[in-house]
């Protein structure tokens, strides 16, 4: 289950999933995608690179996917 319209997405049922095993190995010497802690910390350039398409570096997120980032940073980052 995901979170629907007007539901703030959590990190552990909505945003984790959304890293591919391929992201979080690129970004290993950086941070852990799969970690609530370094994710919720680099948030803010990690939806930059999501916005302007330069992360994930094979391609661009779709925008629902981009959305519910944003609303997980504007929401507080819930775990």
């Amino acid at each position: 289950m995901t979170a629907g319209p007007g539901e703030t997405p959590s990190f552990d049922r909505d945003i984790k999933n959304l890293f591919r095993g391929s992201d979080r190995e690129a970004m290993l010497g950086a941070f852990d995608l799969w970690s609530y802690d370094d994710v919720s910390k680099h948030a803010a350039p990690i939806l930059e690179r999501l916005q302007d398409g330069a992360m994930p570096c094979d391609g661009a997120w779709p925008p629902a996917n981009v959305a519910i980032f944003a609303r997980w940073v504007a929401g507080g980052m819930p775990r």
